[in-house]
């Protein structure tokens, strides 16, 4: 599965910054996981989606959608 944070961010017009301020996760973290630097957790994915006010599929790619 691809991580779409990166796509995400993009299309609502959202800095690493933002997000970070948004959901509390690390700036640093988030810059790791858009580069594909690392692979997040299923906690920080659950934690990007509740503050960036969308669900984990929606940060997915993937055909079971």
């Amino acid at each position: 599965m691809k991580i779409l944070l990166s796509q995400f961010l993009e299309q609502h017009h959202l800095s690493i910054r933002q997000a970070a301020i948004m959901t509390g996760v690390p700036r640093s973290t988030i810059g790791d996981i858009v580069t594909g630097r690392v692979s997040p957790t299923l906690a920080t994915m659950e934690q990007l989606a509740a503050g960036l006010k969308t669900t984990i599929s929606n940060l997915y790619e993937s055909e079971y959608k």
